[in-house]
């Protein structure tokens, strides 16, 4: 998965923000369109998506409602618009955060590290009687560890992370297995059906892992 996913049309912009990021450790994308923007997203996810408003075709609004309805992923506007309306308009439709263009580097640069500290820094991730360590990649129920493969502790890693919302085969199965594998979505399938027989009390009627018929899963709390 892809660090930042930036969002950009203006090349000599993209170009120096990316470099800076870079120069700090992350991997990064650059998308100059917004179908651009989400073909990547679909492919290979991101952390966080850095998107300007302005762009040519489908603009940064239209690309924040989208990825909205899939994911939590954090999403930073970032646009030459300035005025109150634009700011409410991308933050009711899910950005964590909204920065003006031009922009200090600086200011940027914490604002992205700010977002990842909040976000990924978090070594456990907890629900009911189920425990993730992020550092150890052990999961527990009930406090007890459970063997699990690398796909199975990080399809169940992206479900939590995503807790409540439902997320497409397609988007899973491209996170965990990547766009150019060459196994099949029933891969998926397989997949899910060996987590609920590892985190659910009943299979049949399983109270975590929820099929959404004709569109993919999601990971509910207890």
């Amino acid at each position: 998965m892809t660090d930042i996913l930036i969002v950009e049309d203006e090349k000599e912009l993209a170009d120096l923000l990316c470099d800076f990021l870079r120069g700090e450790n992350y991997t990064v994308s650059v998308a100059e369109t917004g179908e651009k923007a989400l073909s990547l997203y679909e492919k290979y996810g991101a952390k966080l998506v850095v998107l300007d408003v302005m762009l040519p075709g489908m603009d940064g609004f239209a690309v924040c409602k989208k990825i909205r309805e899939e994911s939590n992923t954090p999403i930073l506007i970032v646009s030459a618009k300035t005025g109150k309306e634009d700011k409410l308009t991308g933050l009711v439709l899910g950005a964590d955060d909204y920065i003006e263009k031009p922009y200090d580097i600086d200011i940027m640069l914490a604002k992205i590290d700010g977002i990842f500290k909040r976000r990924y820094a978090v070594d456990e991730l907890i629900d009911g009687d189920i425990k993730i360590n992020k550092i150890t990649r052990i999961v527990y129920k009930n406090d007890k560890p459970i063997e699990m493969t690398s796909k199975e502790f990080d399809l169940l890693l992206l479900l939590m992370e995503n807790k409540g919302k439902t997320l497409s085969k397609e988007y899973l199965f491209n996170q965990i297995w990547g766009s150019d594998s060459f196994s099949e979505q029933q891969t998926l399938t397989v997949h899910i059906k060996w987590l609920r027989e590892k985190i659910e009390d009943d299979t049949k009627k399983p109270k975590h892992i929820l099929t959404v018929w004709g569109v993919g899963y999601k990971y509910e709390g207890i």
